[in-house]
């Protein structure tokens, strides 16, 4: 039994003098580091979304790598990367629901999200006799159709933020490759 406890004493010494390694942390597997790392304030409260997020979609930030693990990057476990993020210009989601409800029959909605033909056509025909603006409703509601910059909505809590999955020939053709290869 006391050769057992000392075995057992030896082995935890030796883990506990291990170095780290030191390793490209871009090439670090999914496990291997938190991102964003949660000691910093990654999110922007105004947008909900992480800071610095580009028009491509991307924010650079800070990671922690595993213990036991440093970066040659930075010479400590603390690397940057790059993470998917949702690019707002500041059209609030709210905002433009109210707009298209209250105003939409004289595009002020459209007007708002930098449409100007569609909002004068709505303003001329009075909502598209009232059925464009309840089609708008539902699309602004549904987050179908968005500012004309190409950006995403403020939305003013964390969540709730839809992703609109598209397809066509090519995804249909891809998939049909890959449903042939399984057969």
């Amino acid at each position: 039994m006391l050769w057992y406890v000392a075995l057992l004493l030896l082995l935890l010494s030796y883990v506990s003098q291990t170095e780290p390694v030191t390793v490209d942390c871009n090439e670090l597997l999914m496990g291997q580091f938190m991102c964003p790392d949660p000691a910093k304030n990654h999110i922007d409260p105004k947008t909900q979304q992480l800071r610095g997020c580009t028009k491509q979609n991307r924010a650079r930030v800070w990671c922690i790598a595993a213990p036991e693990i440093n970066c040659t990057e930075t010479g400590n476990s603390t690397f940057t990367r790059e993470m998917p993020c949702k690019w707002t210009n500041g059209y609030h989601l709210d905002t433009t629901l109210l707009l298209s409800v209250f105003l939409g029959m004289f595009g002020v909605d459209r007007f708002y999200l930098g449409y100007p033909g569609i909002g004068l056509l709505k303003l001329c025909t009075l909502g598209g006799m009232f059925l464009g603006q309840l089609i708008d409703i539902i699309l602004i509601a549904l987050q179908v159709v968005g500012p004309a910059d190409g950006s995403a909505y403020v939305i003013p809590y964390y969540g709730a933020g839809i992703t609109i999955i598209r397809s066509d020939n090519t995804t249909y053709r891809y998939c049909n490759q890959l449903y042939c290869m399984q057969q």
